[in-house]
């Protein structure tokens, strides 16, 4: 039997329990989560989705409020700094840490579809650029949410408030990657489907983004109008024609279940045979993305069959292997 010399050597270390999948920004495979707002009701420690290949990053929802920074982790972190209402959380620093040494890695989602934030000028957003590096990322502060765990990057799903200030925002923060030390930073965005967005499309078309995660549900061109409705294509015209970064990946955004989303779920066989689709035909697509962990991976195999999808079964074998353990 012929055997891909990757694939092949891929999947006999998965079996012999060698191989833990990492995120790669090259690829077409990765598995995207958000985690923090606990939408399914529970939701498990971080940690507890880093410990086999089913998620590649995850996105920490949210910094609900800024300029005025607050940020909410619903009940994985309830703990404040002495005399402040900002969250200290080191348990979800010891996560994190956990979470990176397992190749995934971990963003700071800013905004969401209820908070209070936005800026009122670009030198306002670049100041808070300032803010953000040295509360969340690779600078000092003496009150750090997560200590000295230094994230990987910012998400900005933006819904509401002014469009000011952001790609301003994004420049202020990628002068401070090129100084961060050699450490890879990233920048995501996550737009509703229609096109340009309301909230993100003019930064869309003016900042440097690594990755876009287009949430794929809630309207009229998502996953569920596939295929004659659903507007991936448009996205890729974007990616290959107006975006600044010219490789920038684009992720499938999904529901992790019936419940996580007004409209546009579809279980994972209809969705893995969408991602098969698009792969086909797209070089910019990056993976998939979910809201979220709760949903994905609750109390179904969702968000496992569709990782495992992605990476041609490998999940599937970890998880065998774990359990002859």
């Amino acid at each position: 039997m012929l055997i891909h010399p990757v694939l092949g050597l891929a999947a006999w270390l998965a079996t012999a329990g060698m191989l833990t999948w990492a995120f790669d920004l090259s690829s077409s495979s990765n598995f995207v989560v958000y985690w923090g707002q606990s939408s399914a009701g529970s939701q498990k420690p971080l940690a507890e989705y880093c410990k086999d290949a089913t998620v590649d990053a995850i996105a920490l929802s949210f910094l609900y409020q800024f300029p005025n920074t607050m940020l909410d982790l619903s009940a994985s972190c309830r703990t404040t700094f002495p005399d402040s209402q900002l969250l200290h959380c080191p348990d979800v620093a010891t996560d994190i840490k956990y979470c990176q040494s397992q190749g995934k890695i971990v963003l700071l989602s800013m905004g969401g579809a209820a908070g209070s934030y936005g800026f009122s000028s670009d030198a306002q957003a670049q100041a808070y650029a300032d803010t953000v590096w040295n509360t969340f990322l690779a600078g000092n502060s003496t009150q750090r949410p997560f200590d000295d765990a230094v994230l990987d990057g910012v998400d900005l799903d933006i819904e509401g408030g002014s469009t000011t200030g952001y790609a301003a925002y994004i420049a202020q923060l990628r002068t401070r990657f090129a100084a961060g030390g050699g450490k890879q930073f990233y920048i995501t965005g996550a737009p509703q489907c229609p096109f340009p967005d309301a909230m993100l499309g003019s930064t869309l078309n003016s900042a440097w983004f690594d990755m876009v995660f287009v949430q794929f549900y809630n309207n009229y061109c998502g996953l569920d109008a596939y295929p004659k409705g659903f507007n991936y294509d448009t996205w890729d015209q974007w990616a290959k024609t107006q975006a600044v970064n010219k490789n920038v990946k684009l992720f499938i955004g999904a529901p992790g279940s019936q419940s996580a989303a007004g409209r546009g779920y579809v279980d994972a066989p209809t969705l893995n045979a969408i991602v098969g689709d698009v792969r086909s035909k797209y070089t910019s697509l990056g993976g998939v993305m979910t809201w979220d962990a709760s949903q994905a991976m609750g109390g179904s195999a969702w968000g496992q069959s569709v990782s495992s999808s992605l990476k041609g079964g490998l999940v599937k074998t970890q998880a065998r292997r774990r359990r002859r353990r």
